[in-house]
């Protein structure tokens, strides 16, 4: 049966953490223009996933937000990639952790989604996965990667970053997709919240999740799940379930944000560290674009 609903949302971000003291007028337009692209995508039957995974690759190539071309190498100079996605209509999921020299890691754990065998794959396994699938692997990492001074990140050692999405289709159904370089000198081999299911990612048939921030404190929070537990399990609404899941990664040390949607189209992009890179649209609000202004 095809669905004949006018509710649609989408919302977008491009990391927690900015700096009030630097100029992020370029990566405000660039989520203006994303989220206009998105809002055409949906309204001409797209579905959640496929529009949300299409809003996280073109972050991915921007090079204006810590993921793919804006990452920035591990201790070791090398970029490690972490990524998911994961489909609220079947729960279906994949995902990549220390993924290097890949375009797309979303992409990557779209196709392991797709492939249906496992959740995630790491490192060399997912290296060999996204070859064997064809998708496009960095020809130059030296030459490729922007240096993230570029993307308001002030050249801060120990900074962080993550782009995420979260789409409601015409059809009522709820996708959510999450693509990270991860924080900035971190250690070879470390894996935050991005591509762990239920922490950094969720979407069910009741709300998608897309987190930024301190990974180790999301995982620790299970932040993603929990957005969904508080509403299921607790009768709580949106920004309800939304602002506690948060105030519990505050309570553990963490700071950070994230985006849901609820499937009538309600919007949520709470934040507890100094801004957000974040925009959104819905059929019932026309697109906004913010970073430092509260919810």
């Amino acid at each position: 049966m095809i669905s004949t609903s006018t509710t649609y949302a989408l919302i977008v971000h491009g990391g927690a953490g900015a700096d009030p003291a630097l100029d992020y007028r370029e990566q405000e337009a660039h989520l203006r223009a994303l989220i206009a692209g998105g809002q055409k995508r949906l309204l001409a039957g797209e579905s959640a996933l496929d529009t949300a995974v299409a809003m996280v690759k073109d972050m991915e190539t921007s090079g204006l937000y810590v993921a793919g071309k804006g990452s920035a190498p591990n201790r070791d100079g090398i970029v490690e990639l972490d990524a998911s996605v994961m489909d609220g209509s079947n729960r279906q999921a994949g995902a990549v952790a220390a993924l290097r020299n890949a375009v797309h890691p979303i992409e990557a754990a779209r196709r392991i989604m797709a492939e249906g065998r496992y959740v995630m794959l790491a490192g060399e396994g997912a290296g060999a996965f996204a070859r064997a699938q064809g998708l496009e692997i960095v020809a130059d990492p030296a030459t490729y990667y922007v240096d993230h001074v570029k993307h308001g990140s002030g050249g801060a050692q120990e900074g962080h970053g993550t782009v995420g999405a979260v789409a409601l289709d015409l059809s009522g159904n709820l996708a959510a997709a999450t693509s990270t370089g991860g924080t900035f000198n971190k250690m070879a081999g470390r894996v935050g919240d991005t591509p762990l299911i239920g922490a950094g990612t969720w979407a069910d048939d009741g709300v998608a999740v897309s987190c930024t921030g301190l990974g180790e404190y999301f995982i620790r929070a299970g932040t993603a799940r929990d957005v969904s537990a508080r509403m299921t399990y607790g009768g709580a609404s949106l920004n309800e379930a939304t602002a506690a899941a948060l105030a519990e990664v505050k309570r553990l040390g963490g700071d950070g944000g994230l985006i849901a949607l609820d499937r009538q189209g309600n919007i949520a992009m709470p934040f507890n560290s100094k801004g957000m890179k974040r925009a959104a649209v819905s059929d019932k609000i026309a697109a906004v674009v913010r970073i430092f202004e509260p919810e």
